[in-house]
């Protein structure tokens, strides 16, 4: 799912869904980069930047081609009362993943807990607090499996663009604007900013410099939204993690009940 997507089902859910996490979360003609410490000029606001597209392609690219990687994700949510008052929660997200099947993600916020396993064959939510579970069938993929997850049974997995950049999927086309803002530092890494516009959606990210391009922080602002709620995650990467043969598998604690999901449109979503 592209930032944009992301961001448009965020805003469907906001202060709702029972069984999806809190998600989020993404041109080619040349361009001037602005001055370090100042802001882009109007003239160039309209242009794609071939270096910040590049770096997108540099980075999905890096991305596809590891084999295995745990990241954490620390992660501020803005959500907006129907009175307009802006509320923010914290959370984490726990990636663990093995290419081309394997995935485990594990939610926490300050409200809810949520529990995503992609074995290959069928992708499980568990929800540890509430003690149930449920099981859909999910094609041979990680990024496949997390689209028919969300487009068909509405079960969005925070930071699904992780595994859309570097594809087909990506996203690529729908960027308006793209802008190189200059380095920075990311607990304590030296990285590269850049911002993205897309219909509805503002969206900045911070690459690593060198030989592993890897996303160290993702900014994603709800333009559609007056209030302008942002979604925001510092990453954390482990390229070379533990995995066993249970990683990716689910067995329902004691006392779990497990619970029938209902594809989105049978449930009356759209």
């Amino acid at each position: 799912m592209t930032p944009v997507e992301q961001s448009n089902k965020t805003a469907r859910k906001r202060l709702g869904a029972a069984l999806a996490a809190a998600c989020v979360v993404a041109a080619i003609a040349t361009g001037t980069s602005p001055a370090l410490g100042q802001q882009p000029a109007a003239a160039t606001a309209a242009q794609r930047e071939a270096k910040a597209m590049d770096a997108l392609a540099a980075m999905g690219k890096y991305l596809r081609s590891l084999k295995a990687f745990a990241v954490r994700a620390d992660t501020v949510t803005d959500e907006v009362l129907t009175n307009g008052q802006k509320l923010q929660f914290a959370g984490t997200v726990d990636y663990l993943v093995q290419a081309p099947n394997g995935l485990r993600a594990d939610v926490r916020s300050d409200r809810r807990q949520r529990v995503f396993i992609y074995d290959g064959k069928s992708v499980t939510l568990y929800a540890p607090r509430m003690q149930y579970y449920g099981t859909v069938p999910a094609p041979a993929t990680i990024a496949e499996a997390l689209q028919v997850a969300e487009q068909k049974y509405d079960l969005a997995v925070p930071l699904s663009d992780l595994f859309l950049w570097g594809t087909d999927k990506g996203g690529l086309e729908d960027i308006r604007e793209a802008a190189f803002i200059g380095p920075a530092k990311i607990a304590g890494k030296a990285c590269d900013h850049y911002a993205f516009r897309q219909d509805d959606v503002d969206w900045q990210l911070w690459i690593q410099q060198g030989r592993q391009p890897l996303p160290c922080k993702i900014v994603i602002t709800t333009t559609a939204e007056p209030s302008q709620p942002q979604y925001a995650a510092v990453l954390t990467w482990n390229l070379a993690p533990k995995i066993d043969k249970t990683s990716f598998t689910f067995a329902p604690p004691k006392g779990a009940g497990r619970i029938n999901i209902a594809p989105a449109v049978a449930a009356g979503k759209n």
